[in-house]
């Protein structure tokens, strides 16, 4: 092959992967278009708060169930001074009862796990993107919360219900599940796989209150335009026993839901998560994306 046709095959090589790259930039831009707002779609902002008891739970349950009950309220020990065996029998008497208080105690121990009941309760809210207040409530609740302790959670979950019923007329979509699992390592699970879910959803973690551990960075802001602008709070709960929460197919039914949250006792809540996009007061929400990300909702 002559000097001239190595020249000509590498300067048509070169332009190839010029235009390959310069396809693939406008490909990227096409798929970040807003069709929406007519501009390029930024990350959407997320928040998040809450905290998770049941590790606590699990080590006072586990340290209980080191100690069985004994006749005398003590460990079994049964050296010469606190037990004198004295004839055969009445040592192989005393063996027989200790088993078979081991036995009673083992199935007390599995009876109790049977029932003990963990309910996993999730409430989400699509809110008409005008309701700006909501995100500033949410904004101030996570920012002074102390989520690491039990006042903390309940402090959350009942400032951010009160918010919601505070502002009836922005709240346009609603669902609502629950979930009852046996013990509390099967709702602990429950509630950290809707956790994920739900922080999947989330292009930015932008302000974060959780176990106390905080995180606040700043996202670039899309569009100011306000139409098909809207808001999701999503408030997910773990409470020791049996929970439920109505059916939401109207603004009624998304009060009674409210309202059942706000009273659960704080002796029994577990874990507390509530999740709301955006969180930037200048971000958007599109109907696309939500049509997309929680197609549960229902239209109130």
């Amino acid at each position: 092959m002559s000097p001239l046709m190595i020249d000509v095959a590498t300067n048509d090589n070169v332009a190839a992967n010029d235009r390959s790259r310069r396809d693939n930039f406008l490909l990227g831009l096409i798929l970040l278009y807003d069709h929406n707002h007519g501009c390029v779609a930024l990350a959407a902002s997320g928040g998040r708060m809450g905290g998770n008891l049941f590790s606590s739970s699990s080590s006072s349950s586990s340290s209980e169930s080191h100690s069985p009950p004994t006749p005398d309220g003590g460990g079994w020990v049964f050296v010469g001074s606190a037990v004198e065996v004295e004839r055969e029998e009445g040592f192989l008497e005393l063996i027989v009862k200790i088993v078979f208080l081991l036995v009673l105690f083992y199935i007390f121990k599995r009876i109790t796990q049977y029932i003990e009941k963990t309910s996993v309760l999730k409430l989400q809210v699509g809110l008409l993107g005008t309701g700006k207040s909501l995100q500033k409530d949410l904004n101030q609740i996570a920012e002074i919360a102390d989520t690491s302790k039990p006042e903390g959670l309940r402090y959350v979950l009942q400032e951010t219900t009160l918010a919601l019923l505070r502002h009836p007329n922005y709240c346009i979509y609603g669902y609502s599940s629950v979930d009852v699992k046996r013990g509390f390592e099967e709702g602990e699970k429950r509630f950290n796989q809707l956790s994920i879910e739900e922080r999947g959803k989330f292009d930015e973690e932008t302000l974060v209150n959780v176990n106390n551990i905080r995180k606040q960075s700043a996202t670039t802001q899309r569009s100011n335009d306000f139409r098909n602008e809207y808001i999701v709070i999503t408030i997910i709960v773990a409470a020791e026993g049996v929970e439920n929460l109505p059916f939401i197919y109207s603004r009624a039914q998304l009060k009674k839901a409210l309202q059942k949250l706000a009273i659960i006792s704080s002796k029994r809540v577990k874990a507390v998560e509530v999740l709301w996009t955006p969180q930037n007061e200048n971000d958007t929400l599109t109907e696309r994306e939500l049509l997309e990300d929680y197609c549960l909702l229902r239209h109130l």
